[in-house]
């Protein structure tokens, strides 16, 4: 498959975005979500390292680059219908959140919730 067969293969929403799971190749941890747009994704593919768009900024993010914790591409999916990407990397300096934790998905919701 050629990267024009593959965002044509794509379905983005109304801003040019696809939503990304992000997970450890390894231990397959999900790490992050974020949004790709088609230029982080060519990015992606043709440097090895993820690339993100930045819906804050609107601009192009490559993951780890001031921080070191960049993300190296292991695997690259996308589902079904065609509006999720997976990718599955090797997380450099085991940090994926902002926050300095390795996983965004840090926050757990007990099961057992009181109702008001």
């Amino acid at each position: 498959m050629v990267i024009s067969d593959l965002l044509n293969s794509l379905k983005f929403n109304d801003q040019g975005l696809i939503p990304v799971i992000t997970q450890d190749e390894g231990d397959s941890q999900v790490l992050m979500m974020a949004w790709m747009n088609r230029e982080a994704i060519i990015k992606t593919l043709e440097t090895g390292e993820v690339h993100y768009w930045s819906r804050s900024r609107q601009a192009l993010w490559h993951k780890g680059a001031t921080s070191g914790h960049i993300q190296k591409l292991r695997h690259f999916f996308y589902d079904c219908d065609g509006d999720t990407i997976l990718v599955k990397v090797e997380q450099v300096g085991n940090v994926a959140c902002h926050t300095g934790a390795r996983s965004c998905f840090f926050n757990a919701v007990p099961l057992s919730l009181p109702h008001q």
